[in-house]
């Protein structure tokens, strides 16, 4: 398996004390004075080297690469045409050579890595005077982002290869695909040692226990309904609500009252924010943030007067979900033509866009309206949250509701309607499951959650996530005085299937190691 092998092992160097990291708590020691044997010496040491699996290149290749393509492209949210790979997503064309595919698989399995390495230089180079209380913290923050990517590998290809040592590798080279139950265990198990060792609290943009009952929540909610037909089940639904409870009302966090600040740099990591990653303006080529080439506004709204590259926007389906009582959310999301921004180009007046429609999340604007004269365009200082608060009240309202057809229960009315009246929406007095999807579709555009959300449904009800897919217009669209105008789709969409739901394996993967395509093997 020579094509992952040189992935995982490339990260034996100490380049996890290396990797871009907000320097808001990463400052980095010279080169020269860095080693294995010498540098896990203090717990300062060991925040240092967690700190530096929050951002790094894996994790910006999967930013450009895959957390928009995958999470809105491929689940219908959004559609971008002049790129091959994503046209494949937008028509369910996939093949094991598609590049947005694979670079999801090399990202995730460098990050692991990452975080291998970490946990294994911690348990063995620390000494015993650093507390076992800061040294299980450290372990902690490693395997919740471990158990972060596992979670996110199972829901694209189910049944993958659990790697926990790279240095095995180099004894045993080819590597089995483990049972898709077992991937998502080994997550659970990396969340539940993540919820157990972190703090309550801890300085902004650092994981907590909060993070990891919030993750928790969401594999429990997921794996309860994996193999079942029709309903879920409800022990594995009962330990979502736990947890999502836990972070509900015992967290003390509440929502960023403005929608749209989410998505500003100014608020980064703010108390919402539960993950995100840590990024530093300056980087070059999937070294940083790299979101704002998505951006079809022009240089006037782009870092360092360079124009965005890609004309990404939502679809037809995405965008009749909006009502005009939904106006907060979808001008934070998407701007319309006509819209008005006074945040981009402030220096300026403000920017008022004239496309037919756009991205709006993730574009932040120049340097001079973020105060950050290094920012490029490879490089924007915004920390994309990858969990957020709100994602986890509406966990929790539908581990309330479980295989029940609706509920009216206090609990889950109260952080679904918590979610509803931050967008300036009227409470509802009842959710059921249809209700609970759309919230969390309109909610989490543009964050990379759609996708997810629908690979959860097919598990226990394949007939009705293959029925949204069918039913979606996957099509973008022209906008004029408040009139849309469905244009050609980008090209014929192949029907879905329950196959649909599931990644091919990378073509290359296979052919360096063909035991990928045996049948997947036990773990535990």
């Amino acid at each position: 398996m020579k094509t992952l092998i040189k992935k995982l092992l490339y990260c034996q160097i100490m380049i996890i004390v290396l990797a871009g990291c907000s320097k808001s708590f990463l400052d980095r020691p010279p080169l020269s004075q860095i080693s294995a044997d010498n540098f896990y010496q203090s717990s300062n040491d060991l925040r240092l080297a967690t700190a530096a699996l929050y951002a790094g290149t894996p994790w910006g290749e999967w930013n450009y690469s895959c957390y928009l393509p995958i999470g809105d492209v491929l689940s219908g949210n959004m559609s971008v045409g002049y790129w091959r790979d994503a046209v494949q997503l937008n028509t369910f064309a996939i093949t094991g050579a598609n590049e947005i595919m694979v670079a999801n698989w090399r990202a995730f399995y460098k990050v692991v890595a990452h975080c291998n390495v970490t946990i294994k230089a911690i348990e063995e180079k620390t000494p015993d005077s650093v507390p076992l209380l800061n040294k299980n913290a450290a372990i902690a923050e490693a395997r919740f982002i471990r158990g972060f990517i596992y979670y996110n590998l199972a829901v694209l290809w189910g049944a993958v290869p659990i790697i926990e040592d790279n240095s095995k590798l180099v004894v045993t080279p080819l590597v089995n695909r483990v049972k898709t139950e077992h991937v998502y265990q080994f997550a659970i198990n990396d969340l539940r040692f993540a919820a157990e060792h972190l703090p309550v609290t801890d300085v902004a943009g650092r994981v907590t226990t909060w993070s990891a009952q919030g993750m928790l929540a969401k594999a429990y909610l997921t794996i309860a309904g994996l193999n079942q037909n029709g309903s879920r089940n409800t022990a594995l639904l009962d330990s979502a609500k736990k947890y999502a409870g836990n972070v509900c009302k015992n967290s003390g966090l509440a929502l960023l009252p403005n929608y749209a600040n989410l998505f500003k740099a100014q608020f980064n990591d703010n108390p919402e924010s539960l993950f995100a990653l840590q990024w530093a303006p300056g980087g070059g080529w999937l070294e940083g943030n790299m979101l704002q080439i998505y951006s079809s506004g022009g240089t006037e709204i782009s870092p360092n007067g360079t124009a965005g590259w890609f004309a990404i926007g939502p679809t037809v389906d995405m965008f009749r979900l909006y009502t005009l009582k939904d106006s907060i959310r979808r001008k934070a999301t998407f701007m319309l033509k006509g819209d008005h921004y006074p945040e981009l180009n402030a220096a300026g007046g403000g920017f008022t866009f004239t496309g037919d429609n756009a991205l709006k999340k993730h574009i932040i604007g120049t340097n001079k309206d973020n105060n950050a004269p290094t920012m490029n365009l490879f490089s924007s200082i915004e920390h994309n949250a990858l969990l957020r608060l709100a994602d986890v009240y509406l966990i929790y309202a539908e581990s309330i509701l479980g295989n029940n057809t609706n509920t009216t229960d206090g609990e889950a009315l109260l952080y679904f309607n918590k979610v509803r009246e931050r967008a300036g929406l009227a409470p509802a007095t009842k959710v059921n499951a249809d209700s609970l999807m759309i919230e969390r579709r309109i909610e989490l555009a543009g964050e990379g959650h759609y996708w997810t959300d629908l690979v959860r449904l097919s598990y226990y009800n394949s007939t009705k996530a293959i029925s949204i897919l069918v039913g979606e217009k996957r099509v973008p669209f022209s906008y004029t005085d408040g009139v849309i105008t469905e244009k050609d789709p980008w090209g014929p969409i192949t029907p879905p299937t329950v196959n649909t739901f599931t990644f091919p394996l990378p073509s290359s993967e296979i052919t360096a190691n063909p035991k990928l395509l045996e049948a997947p093997v036990s773990y535990y």
